[in-house]
């Protein structure tokens, strides 16, 4: 059982470790997870998400190998905020899909194969939770690989998307290409790391579905124009009000799927 709780740099898979940063809280869960990727013997280390700016985290990441390379999963703040200092820190390059948060690196590119740390990590970009985020795959980490999955597939509930940035078709579209990619270890960046991404990723597809037809039956009882707040008051009257702004942000991804079309 890998402590949630610890904030010590733990083994998740042979390929990769993380840290875990001190931002518990509703939406980040324990807390945002910075992976480690190396290969055994490995000199160089690359880390994915330094997470917040938090200088005994950033110190203790420093100290867990050379890093070589600093990786984005997607442009929140408790993913990116301390890539700045981070690269400051180590004098590694940090790398993001949007160019705003690269530090001394080139944007990634969907399809892209980065060698680094003696690890092949693979780009693939996910966007639905955000239109920049991106996963990284892991094809020979253990005998299924893996996917660094950032905040598109968490360990615990469900992903918020963050609309108008994100949308559900684009997610949708990047449920398929991660079910493709088989049952390869899940390592989110909230919650514990999970089994068999593609069974996960039918979850969740189920469960987007089900919201579809809770919000298809609201419209239905409050009238196709209605708004945001009403079909949140219906389809989301038992959310945590302190997760309600993430609620209403799904619905109205929802709206817009249902009322366009995919977009």
């Amino acid at each position: 059982m890998i402590p949630e709780q610890s904030h010590a740099v733990v083994r998740s898979t042979e390929l990769t470790r993380f840290r875990l940063a001190p931002n518990p809280g509703p939406m980040s869960l324990q807390g945002t997870r910075s992976y480690l990727i190396s290969a055994p013997g490995a000199a160089g280390t690359v880390v994915v998400d330094p997470g917040p700016l938090d200088e005994p985290h950033l110190q203790d990441l420093a100290r867990s190998g050379a890093v070589e390379l600093i990786l984005i999963t997607h442009r929140h703040a408790d993913h990116t905020a301390a890539a700045p200092r981070f690269a400051e820190l180590t004098g590694a390059p940090v790398r993001a899909a949007d160019p705003a948060h690269c530090h001394g690196g080139s944007p990634l590119s969907d399809g892209e194969v980065i060698h680094a740390a003696g690890v092949e990590i693979r780009v693939l970009a996910t966007p639905g939770h955000t239109s920049d985020s991106v996963c990284f795959h892991l094809p020979d980490d253990g005998p299924r690989g893996s996917v660094l999955t950032g905040d598109t597939i968490l360990g615990a509930g469900t992903t918020v998307l963050d609309y108008p940035d994100g949308t559900l078709g684009h997610y949708f579209a990047s449920l398929d290409r991660l079910e493709a990619l088989g049952s390869a270890t899940v390592l989110p960046a909230h919650g514990p790391m999970l089994p068999a991404l593609d069974s996960i990723v039918r979850a969740y597809r189920d469960h987007r579905q089900e919201r579809l037809t809770q919000v298809r039956a609201a419209l239905a009882d409050l009238g196709g124009d209605a708004g945001v707040v009403d079909v949140a008051d219906l389809v989301y009257a038992a959310v945590d009000p302190a997760v309600r702004p993430a609620a209403e942000l799904s619905v109205a991804a929802q709206l817009q799927f249902l009322r366009s079309g995919p977009a």
